[in-house]
């Protein structure tokens, strides 16, 4: 008998233990989720495999989520500093990480990954498709047998990962739309890029287009999400929302119902580099050709010019994106560009996306958000310092901040001292101050 997948269950009318979770943690009504799940609108990927992990909803209603991109490369191939990395990333928050790993035994590096994390995992198995090849035929990405690209895709579902990035709206005629347009920086996706070198070598379409309903039977098999890749994002501004974009996206539009029919779940991915000006028509224009399908995009980058701050950049984008209704911000970390992340790059990088995806939810009216926020504003008027530990999106910026240099006297902090306007209001505007608990007049925490 087959199995059904978690969308069908829905669909006839049951509630999976996962989805009852995440309406759970979220906060909404099973039965408005159990709708938005059997029509496409949210998706529900598996945990991964450490202790207390549980499911994760992406999609309309539910809080924006941010990823997280780790993994080895040649240069960097150590699996121990990619699993601290992965530690720093879930302390950080997280809501899911992606094993983007090109060196080393990847099986083993993906499966440690899964074993390691409490948050969702997503892969790329074009990578390891690509990375085996060129391996062992130098040069020479068209040795790759289309068969090759569905047994690791097959191989990752199997290891139980919660999501796979497959870039099937890449064909020869949008591959070629790029080329008569002109393109600053080309086909900047890693995955992209190898597809697109295999097609013009061989002279043959994308088998993860051409056959695409091999990749559905693999994917209803394992019930996993598939993330349809965009591999013609822009890499730079001037080449944002250009045809070669635009007609990818339709094409995931139309793969997107053929996914559903099949009762397999889908989310998009998207831009990229943009101007902020473009940002919310292309979330607009994705839930429109897409038909309200989860939008996964990467930033967006706002700037091109700021190497070495591109978290900045991309959560100024983030921010916009997750206010016009994109679902999930992948981070990116002031070494995009420059190099693979140290775990400090990964903490700001998580930290970064984690405000604009928050910024976002306030934004569209988010209950839970608001409600941090006025707990924050609470503990700052009471000069709490713990509460606002408590509240913070990363607590420890406020233990090392306050912890710099001398403090003064008190509860206030460096910047106002004695002048301290909220102090000075008190007797004005009533509401004094709660003291610290177990803090003594005229003392101050220094941790």
């Amino acid at each position: 008998m087959k199995k059904r997948t978690l969308m069908e269950k829905t669909r006839r009318g049951t509630v999976p233990a996962p989805l009852r979770k995440v309406a759970r943690a979220e906060g909404v009504r099973v039965e408005d989720l159990c709708d938005d799940v059997m029509n496409g609108r949210v998706v529900i990927t598996s945990p991964g495999g450490a202790k207390g992990a549980l499911p994760l909803g992406i999609g309309r209603n539910l809080r924006v989520k941010v990823n997280a991109n780790l993994g080895t490369s040649q240069a960097r191939p150590s699996l121990k500093a990619e699993l601290k990395k992965l530690a720093v990333a879930v302390a950080a928050g997280a809501d899911a990480v992606m094993d983007l790993s090109t060196a080393g035994d990847l099986d083993a590096v993906r499966r440690a990954m899964l074993s390691a994390s409490p948050a969702s995992v997503g892969t790329v198995p074009i990578y390891q498709a690509a990375v085996e090849v060129l391996e062992r035929h130098p040069g020479r990405i068209d040795r790759m047998e289309p068969d090759a690209v569905f047994e690791a895709i097959e191989k990752h579902a199997a290891d139980g990962v919660g999501f796979v990035t497959v870039h099937c709206g890449l064909t020869l005629e949008s591959l070629g739309r790029v080329r008569d347009q002109g393109r600053v920086l080309g086909v900047v996706s890693r995955g992209g890029a190898f597809l697109a070198e295999w097609m013009v070598r061989r002279g043959e379409e994308n088998p993860l287009f051409s056959r695409f309903d091999r990749l559905l039977e693999i994917a209803a098999r394992h019930d996993i999400v598939l993330s349809l890749g965009d591999a013609l994002r822009p890499g730079s501004l001037p080449d944002a929302t250009d045809r070669g974009q635009i007609q990818e996206l339709i094409i995931l539009g139309e793969l997107t119902l053929r996914a559903r029919e099949a009762g397999v779940q889908v989310m998009i991915e998207g831009p990229g580099h943009m101007p902020l000006d473009q940002i919310q028509p292309n979330v607009l224009l994705e839930k429109k050709l897409c038909h309200g399908a989860p939008f996964y995009v990467l930033g967006p980058l706002v700037t091109d010019s700021a190497p070495g701050y591109d978290h900045i950049t991309s959560a100024i984008g983030g921010a916009v994106a997750a206010w016009s209704g994109a679902d999930f911000l992948c981070y990116v970390t002031p070494s995009e560009h420059l190099g693979l992340p140290e775990a400090e790059d990964v903490h700001l990088g998580v930290v970064s996306s984690r405000i604009a995806a928050h910024a976002g939810d306030l934004a569209r009216g988010s209950k839970k958000a608001w409600e941090r926020d006025l707990q924050m504003a609470r503990c700052r008027k009471a000069l709490d310092w713990q509460g606002q530990e408590k509240a913070a999106l990363d607590p420890g910026s406020i233990q090392r901040l306050r912890s710099r240099g001398d403090l003064p006297e008190g509860d206030v902090c460096t910047m106002c001292g004695a002048y301290c306007s909220i102090k000075g209001m008190q007797d004005i505007l009533g509401g004094a101050p709660t003291p610290q608990r177990g803090a003594s007049r005229g003392s101050d925490r220094k941790s």
